[in-house]
């Protein structure tokens, strides 16, 4: 996308008078005329397109105006655990657009750069092609590197050998040894092997383990109130950044709201000025998901709206043109994808249509 970007909708304030949800959220009633319990009565039922939704959490203007919980999580070594407000649930990729907050503060301190060779050991050697790739290349899924994102077929799935398999260990140094296969730049290919490799640069510099955890937590999760918020670490000690934070749904909530309020929180700058703008600000487009930006994805409507998005439908939504935030978590079969975009959508109108 290489013509001049067009504005982005301004990130609204914090309404007067609602205080900010550090610790609880202030509650509120939707706009009656939106049409909420329908939409969440289609999206909970179990035997619909939309197949299991465990958690769906709606903000608007500041409050949190809807709230369900259904199905339960299966467990191996206990009984089947019913979700609630309380439950931890699982990002997959929306881990994404949390790594890309943690980058954020970096760049902001000036201990990375994006426009500098991405520091990863394994492209240092002499002639390396590799090493001209940058971090701002990696966060735009521009890399150029070889990398099978298949959820299914395991036989010949990057992601999953990086995942379950022989990369499991390590898995920034597993999606790091992979070939270039197109100049760096060039292509746009989503890659959970990119967010790696951006993890991988991260825990080099602020210490692997638990300082890595402790740097999640005191800059960016506890801050903001979510502290239900459990990275998990390979046996490197890299944030598998790919896929795995667990949270409740209210606390996915609390990360789209910390991006909806332009990155900061409370009066403090967690993210530098201009990250979130950095996300959401689309650079290229996916021929089946539509305009992607910086390890955010874009929908492209009038209302500005972008999102964290999962494997099997795990959805943040920020809508700043409406002051919306909305959480989706469950397990949508990928055929029925296109179901839930209509879901999402669906919200998004019925909240315009109250403005």
């Amino acid at each position: 996308m290489d013509q001049e970007p067009s504005p982005l909708t301004p990130a609204p304030a914090q309404p007067e008078g609602v205080r900010w949800p550090t610790d609880e959220w202030p509650t509120g009633q939707p706009p009656a005329s939106a049409g909420l319990d329908e939409l969440l009565d289609a999206v909970f039922d179990d035997h619909g397109p939309l197949a299991t939704t465990y958690a769906v959490v709606v903000v608007h203007r500041g409050r949190l105006v809807a709230e369900r919980y259904g199905g339960q999580i299966e467990h191996w070594d206990r009984p089947a655990e019913p979700v609630g407000p309380d439950t931890e649930l699982l990002s997959w990729s929306s881990a994404k657009s949390m790594l890309h907050a943690a980058v954020g503060i970096l760049v902001g301190e000036g201990r990375l750069r994006l426009d500098e060779a991405a520091p990863v050991p394994q492209w240092a050697g002499p002639g390396d092609p590799r090493a001209a790739i940058t971090l701002q290349q990696l966060l735009e899924m521009r890399d150029g590197l070889a990398f099978a994102e298949d959820y299914v077929e395991a036989g010949g799935s990057d992601v999953i050998e990086m995942l379950f398999g022989a990369g499991q260990d390590d898995v920034a140094a597993f999606a790091a040894d992979r070939p270039l296969a197109a100049p760096p730049g060039e292509r746009f290919y989503y890659s959970s092997g990119a967010s790696n490799i951006i993890s991988g640069v991260v825990a080099r510099e602020v210490g692997p383990g638990d300082p890595y955890i402790r740097f999640l937590e005191d800059r960016l999760f506890h801050p903001i109130g979510a502290r239900s918020a459990r990275p998990k670490l390979d046996e490197a000690g890299t944030w598998i950044a790919s896929s795995y934070v667990y949270a409740t749904a209210r606390d996915f909530a609390r990360f789209g709201y910390l991006y909806l309020r332009g990155g900061v929180w409370d009066g403090r700058p967690i993210l530098p000025a201009g990250w979130v703008d950095h996300g959401r600000r689309p650079r290229s487009v996916d021929p089946e998901d539509g305009p992607y930006g910086a390890h955010w994805w874009v929908d492209g409507d009038a209302h500005g709206t972008f999102s964290a998005r999962g494997y099997e439908g795990q959805y943040v939504t920020v809508c700043p043109g409406l002051d919306l935030v909305f959480v989706r978590l469950g397990r949508t079969p990928a055929e029925h994808k296109p179901d839930l975009r209509r879901w999402r959508s669906r919200v998004v109108e019925a909240f315009a249509a109250t403005t």
